[in-house]
């Protein structure tokens, strides 16, 4: 599957792959700072932002979808920077075909399986009334019984069209049957990737644990691991500047 994207700059090609609900716009500001000095693609993955929408959702089949999509673009061989979802996605792809991943950096998740907190938000967002009066305050309020933190809510809302015919741009329905594949993680047969490799986590969050360190250092043997400041587990909004830097720093 081709995904949609988009490319700023040139140089070094660095492909940025966002969390579960997200798209390549939440990589904005980074993409622009970052262009200056390097070929910056981001992509949306399967079922979010404008991407084609497939009724299977897998780490393999995700991971395939990018490298298909970086091949035709003539980026290969390409950092890739996975944030949450899309950090298991990358690390899928570096496994699949490491000659095709320069670097793999993983935001705040480690190859492991995690507790299913995200099927009450699908269930939240499939329950929002979509008649043409729908308003974002309605759309808000409607979430807000399940989903209490605001600026989640807002994360969200950004995937969702309003007007005569409100709905969802993403493909909830696949997406929500996908979560226990995607809340864990593949049994792979591809060995280890041997490139370079960092584990960004958040200050304050606790998606990358000690207890995951084995699996990752059996993995990614060349792992390395960094903690950015005033971070939960959306790194790169959290502390922009920082997580900028740490890419600077990891591609030199």
């Amino acid at each position: 599957m081709i995904l949609s994207g988009t490319e700023l700059g040139s140089g070094h090609s660095i492909c940025f792959l966002h969390g579960l609900f997200g798209s390549a716009a939440n990589f904005g500001s980074v993409q622009k700072r970052l262009a200056e000095r390097y070929r910056v693609i981001a992509l949306d993955l399967r079922n979010h932002g404008t991407s084609p929408h497939a009724p299977y959702m897998s780490y393999p089949a995700m991971a395939e979808d990018v490298l298909e999509t970086l091949r035709s673009r003539n980026a290969l061989p390409c950092t890739l920077v996975g944030h949450s979802m899309g950090g298991k996605v990358a690390m899928a792809a570096a496994l699949e075909a490491p000659g095709a991943v320069a670097r793999l950096m993983v935001a705040d998740i480690a190859p492991a399986i995690y507790p299913p907190l995200f099927r009450a938000y699908a269930q939240a967002m499939a329950a929002v009334p979509m008649t043409a009066e729908l308003t974002r305050i309605a759309a808000d309020r409607a979430l807000a019984a399940t989903i209490q933190i605001p600026a989640v809510r807002a994360f969200l809302l950004q995937n969702l069209r309003f007007g005569l015919q409100p709905a969802w741009r993403i493909g909830l329905d696949a997406i929500a049957n996908a979560l226990p594949l995607i809340e864990g993680w593949p049994n792979l047969d591809e060995g280890a990737y041997l490139g370079p490799t960092v584990f960004v986590a958040g200050e304050r969050s606790d998606y990358i644990r000690p207890e995951h360190r084995p699996i990752i250092r059996e993995l990614f043997p060349a792992a390395r691991f960094a903690v950015l400041k005033h971070a939960g587990h959306w790194v790169h909004a959290d502390n922009p500047d920082g997580f900028v830097s740490l890419v600077d720093a990891f591609m030199s």
